[in-house]
């Protein structure tokens, strides 16, 4: 059975098109909130969101399809996305909802559904969801609709949560850190947590408005962060996006630092200290062939797996990991989340430079990644990659680059787009591969 709403990470697109509309969230309500009643207790869902102008109406919407079918809504405001996880498993609710679409632009909207448990939805439970969605939503009767009430204290208790993954007898004191949060859900969190450890914190992408969520900040566009931090003369800076489940980091001279390079660090230092388990980590098809490399120099295995944290994660906890991600910078650290945790990651990455008491740039550069390219080419529809042309391009591009490289070719998950990928040792042989299919694409 196919999927018409799921993508990678929930149901996503433009807000006030379809699928993204007031109507869905509140059919997606009634349906979820019908798959996850089970039992007579009184059913809660928990349900967060970004700082985008489209969340009051999703927010509404979906309160609107829970409580119509039973179920209580605790509302815990503007959280980033791994709190709704925390505060879904510890407020023993039987579904967390987040509204928000992560990276992309203000315009868009989403929503990503938990399980009691805390983790994202089994595939089958999303096409229970999405079965649910063609048929005539249970609605109660009127003394058992559901309430709705705000909590205050939730980011007080994301924050505890956050600075107890901070090792105890560590401190970030003569830290001065440059924090970027996207004008998203973290704006708040994030410097608290990081100046109650001790640092001295320049917070900037902390003035949402409704529309400026992820415009020009946040870890999808660094540029700003990378020349305040040189400005500042600070050691360090950390990039969250809109709803603060990636990271990445800017070392003291400006320069990016990847999930790849992060997961390389944070993976050699537990497996020093005795806490890595699975004997590696867990990384997607996307992650340079050079972290492969570096941890097989150290002992380490990298299991791969497609696109998407969700895939990250089931791999991890099939195979016994707990350091997991992508070079996006979702970053798992199952010790800890049920999901990537962009200041969780962030914390683990200063604990490792507050004890090798060296600069960023020594720490956090683990390995020369090989040359890699990475280009998008946004589609109308159709299925461009089964055209005859398509399929000669990529033909061709896996003979020139058999044995010196890779090529990696998806459809997105959560936008139009087809991502073309190669790397390998000769950089213009990368980028003749993935030009050729990138036109071959265009034209199709």
């Amino acid at each position: 059975m196919g999927r018409k709403f799921f993508g990678t990470d929930g149901i996503r697109g433009r807000t006030n098109q379809s699928p993204m509309t007031a109507e869905m969230a509140q059919r997606v309500g009634q349906a979820a909130g019908a798959h996850f009643q089970r039992g007579d207790h009184r059913h809660r869902v928990v349900i967060g969101k970004d700082t985008r102008l489209s969340g009051y109406m999703m927010e509404t919407a979906l309160i609107s399809g829970f409580t119509s079918v039973g179920m209580d809504v605790v509302m815990v405001g503007p959280v980033p996305t791994p709190a709704v996880a925390l505060l879904t498993r510890s407020m023993r609710a039987d579904l967390g909802v987040m509204i928000s679409a992560s990276h992309n632009p203000y315009y868009d909207n989403g929503i990503k559904l938990f399980g009691p448990d805390g983790y994202k939805l089994s595939d089958d439970d999303e096409l229970a969801i999405e079965a649910l969605l063609d048929e005539r939503p249970k609605l109660v009767d009127a003394s058992a609709i559901g309430r709705s009430r705000k909590i205050e204290d939730a980011r007080g208790r994301y924050i505890h949560f956050a600075k107890s993954t901070f090792p105890e007898e560590l401190r970030l004191d003569g830290l001065k850190i440059v924090v970027d949060c996207a004008n998203g859900a973290a704006y708040q969190v994030a410097p608290s947590a990081l100046w109650e450890l001790g640092a001295e914190v320049i917070a900037i992408g902390v003035t949402p408005d409704g529309t400026n969520i992820n415009d020009g900040c946040g870890s999808t566009d660094p540029a700003a962060l990378q020349a305040r931090v040189v400005a500042e003369g600070a050691d360090l800076g950390i990039a969250l996006d809109g709803d603060a489940d990636r990271v990445i980091i800017v070392d003291e001279k400006g320069a990016m630092v990847d999930g790849d390079q992060l997961m390389a660090v944070i993976g050699l230092s537990w497996a020093k200290r005795g806490l890595l388990e699975g004997n590696g980590i867990v990384a997607t098809v996307m992650s340079n062939l050079g972290l492969e490399r570096f941890l097989q120099t150290n002992g380490l295995d990298l299991v791969r797996t497609k696109v998407g944290d969700r895939h990250v994660l089931e791999a991890m906890r099939s195979g016994g990991f707990n350091v997991g991600g992508e070079q996006s910078g979702h970053i798992i650290l199952s010790d800890y989340a049920t999901t990537g945790d962009g200041l969780v990651a962030a914390l683990q990455i200063l604990a490792c430079l507050v004890e090798e008491g060296r600069p960023a740039s020594e720490v956090l550069h683990a390995f020369d990644p090989l040359p890699q390219l990475l280009k998008n080419v946004r589609f109308g529809g159709g299925a461009p990659l089964d055209t005859d042309s398509v399929k000669a391009a990529i033909a061709d591009a896996e003979r020139r680059l058999s044995n010196v490289g890779r090529l990696v070719i998806r459809k997105s998950g959560t936008e139009p787009l087809i991502r073309v990928m190669a790397e390998g040792e000769d950089e213009k042989l990368v980028e003749e591969v993935v030009d050729s299919i990138c036109e071959a694409v265009k034209a199709a």
